[in-house]
């Protein structure tokens, strides 16, 4: 089993389990150490509203806007994820899009399938695991033309050993995934 750190879960001790398809937030033990009571009820509250918080739209979006506001465009265009800008953005299916460019967000608009992460913008191998995880938008493959985009470079690499695994158990768990309100930020 392979574990790998979800970012800024550090002080919570919180681990993505892909192998074992499970996630997992520990939290200091209060029986076995009496400070450990008011650190856990200080941090309860604030882990759950971020972990287990509703979407509206059913796509991952943070404050309103998909892929951390990077530029979908640039993925497929420039190879390489670029932070896109408030001043050039977009909507398709009711989710905000941002772009490095206007030249961008008019390709974008021509064709906004194309360029819409798959599993809306939800960490592909967490889907292979019957999970929604949050991304980091610079671990990404274009896969068969489609932008997958990762929790990190480690579901990233898990992805790269066997995509067409990964792609298919990504896409038998969408529909139950796709359902769910818990995300793993």
């Amino acid at each position: 089993m392979t574990n790998y750190s979800i970012p800024g879960g550090a002080a919570l001790g919180v681990m993505l389990m892909l192998s074992g398809g499970t996630f997992a937030a520990t939290m200091p033990d209060p029986m076995a150490d009496p400070m450990a009571k008011p650190m856990a009820d200080t941090m309860a509250k604030p882990m759950a509203d971020t972990m287990a918080a509703p979407m509206t739209t059913g796509f991952n979006t943070v404050d309103g806007i998909a892929l951390h506001g990077f530029d979908p465009v640039a993925y497929f265009t420039r190879h390489k994820p670029v932070k896109g800008s408030p001043k050039f953005s977009a909507s398709y299916n009711g989710v905000t899009y941002e772009f490095a460019t206007a030249s961008d967000a008019a390709t974008f608009q021509k064709d906004p399938a194309k360029y819409v992460p798959a599993y809306n913008g939800f960490c592909t191998t967490a889907v292979s695991e019957g999970v929604k995880a949050d991304i980091d938008p610079h671990a990404y493959v274009i896969d068969h033309g489609k932008l997958n985009v990762f929790f990190s470079d480690e579901a990233r690499d898990h992805f790269l050993k066997d995509p067409a695994k990964v792609s298919r158990l990504a896409a038998s768990n969408w529909p139950a995934v796709e359902k769910l309100d818990k995300i793993y930020r």
